[in-house]
């Protein structure tokens, strides 16, 4: 703003009409405060102590400590560093069947609820790889893992078949995928091993 003055010789007044800038900006330095790199550097310390935690409950910690700062300046800062506000989860939502009800059920003993899943990765070469796991529910303790190039229904058939020898049949499977085409108008993901083998025998 001097240097314009000066050099076309009007005033500071005709200059800020002409740059739609208020005269006040040039009265009033711009500051930073006293503990900005201090207030700075504990918030980066809370958010990667408190991966899950926002500005705002960062604030909280942050006057529990003593500083006296508003979560609107907290915010502004957590901003300026590229902190992340983590998203909101959604709700896991029950499954449910075709009629209404509900068939996800809470295991309350082990070997009540088995579930199996597919995971994929790839090799280096970039061929792909998958495993096929087998949990128990209610103690979490995994049961199988088969890992293969690929891995279909006779697959988990065969491993849940190995199971069944070893620690007896479940009361229940729970899983994405469907065993027999036929049934996946008549189960869910969850199947009973007395309805599955009703409709193996038919």
């Amino acid at each position: 703003m001097e240097h314009v003055t000066a050099k076309l010789d009007v005033s500071e007044r005709f200059v800020c009409r002409v740059l739609e800038q208020h005269r006040s900006t040039q009265r009033k330095a711009l500051g930073t405060a006293d503990d900005e790199a201090a207030l700075t550097m504990a918030i980066i310390a809370f958010a990667k102590q408190y991966g899950r935690y926002g500005y705002r409950r960062v604030t909280a910690l942050l006057r529990a400590e003593g500083w006296a700062c508003n979560h609107k300046r907290v915010e502004r800062i957590w901003r300026r560093e590229g902190l992340k506000v983590p998203a909101r989860q959604p709700k896991r939502s029950r499954l449910w069947l075709n009629d209404g009800s509900c068939v996800r059920l809470r295991p309350e003993w082990a070997n009540q609820v088995w579930a199996y899943d597919f995971v994929e990765d790839r090799t280096r070469d970039g061929r792909k790889l998958r495993m096929l796991n087998v949990v128990d529910e209610f103690t979490r303790e995994c049961l199988a893992i088969r890992v293969g190039r690929k891995l279909g229904s006779a697959d988990v058939i065969g491993v849940l078949a190995d199971l069944f020898i070893a620690r007896g049949t479940p009361a229940y499977i729970r899983s994405d995928n469907v065993l027999y085409r036929e049934a996946a108008g008549r189960f869910s993901q969850q199947v009973s091993i007395a309805s599955l083998h009703w409709h193996r025998n038919a």
